[in-house]
């Protein structure tokens, strides 16, 4: 099922993808789209979308489906990495 970008941007906003916390690391700055007048940092979706794509092009490429290893340093993301796996 081949999505649109604005369709797969959709959905990242209706989970919330694009909210971030109020601290932000200087590699991440050029991915903040701006920030609330809470401090939250609002993460640019479009921007988001173009590295998923990228890291599933690499994805695919490799032949061997083992030899790929998904890991998360957050608690949240262990749902995704036993979906993926």
């Amino acid at each position: 099922m081949a999505l649109t970008k604005e369709e797969d941007v959709q959905m990242m906003l209706v989970c919330k993808t694009h909210l971030g916390t109020r601290n932000c690391d200087y590699r991440m700055k050029r991915y903040v789209f701006r920030r609330t007048v809470d401090g939250i940092h609002i993460i640019h979706l479009g921007k988001t979308w173009e590295k998923i794509m990228v890291a599933a092009r690499v994805i695919v490429t490799i032949e061997n489906p083992a030899d790929i290893i998904v890991a998360s340093q957050r608690p949240y993301g262990s749902r995704a990495v036993l979906k993926f796996s």
